[in-house]
Order: structure tokens, then sequence, then C-alpha cells
């Protein structure tokens, strides 16, 4: 299992339209990241940054390929175009924090 932080931008003014979303998320992409390997995948926000965490099973690369594969993230990603500024670098790499220290 790999342990796995990221963070993201959300345009001022959207922070409700991006609470309801999330509120209202797809049974169908909630099945594909839990299939994926993902879990404890929480996201908080503070103003208009948005942390997010996640837990990957067997590793990151593995699953996010996998969810990035399915259909139901190409729309939700989609949908949420006029709501995110910025969610990867010019890569395509998404904004890493690096773990520093945890307790298990």
């Amino acid at each position: 299992m790999q342990r796995m932080c990221f963070t993201f931008e959300i345009r001022p003014g959207s922070e409700a339209e991006y609470k309801r979303r999330h509120d209202e998320i797809w049974p169908e992409l909630v099945e594909v990241i839990s299939s994926a390997g993902v879990s404890n995948y929480s996201l908080f926000r503070r103003g208009t940054q948005v942390i997010a965490y996640c837990e990957c099973e067997p590793d990151v690369a593995t699953a996010f390929a996998k969810i990035g594969a399915s259909e139901h993230n190409t729309r939700w990603s989609e949908w949420f175009e006029d709501i995110i500024v910025s969610l990867a670098d010019d890569d395509g790499n998404l904004y890493v924090a690096d773990e520093v220290w945890h307790l298990d």
C-alpha cells in the first residue's frame, strides 16, 4: 500500500458548487475508484485550496492508471473543468505533496 497526498486549486466563488457535486458523487465513479485499489480517500478544502489524501493498493501509479482509463472518470473530470483551476502540471503530473512522517 502506498499513501498519496496532492493539492489543487478551485476557482474563487465555486466552493459551494464543488461541495455540492461531491455530495452527489456518482456511484459508478465510487466503484471505479474502489475497484482500482484506492481507499481512505479524503478531500479537504481550505479556501480555494483542496488537499486530497488516499491510500493505493498496490501503488499510486497502478491505481490511478486504472481510474484514468475509466469513462466515468473522464466524464467527471470534464464536468469539473469549470471549477478546477489546475489539477496537474504541464506534464500531467498531479501536484503531489511528499510524505514527511506518519503515525500508524
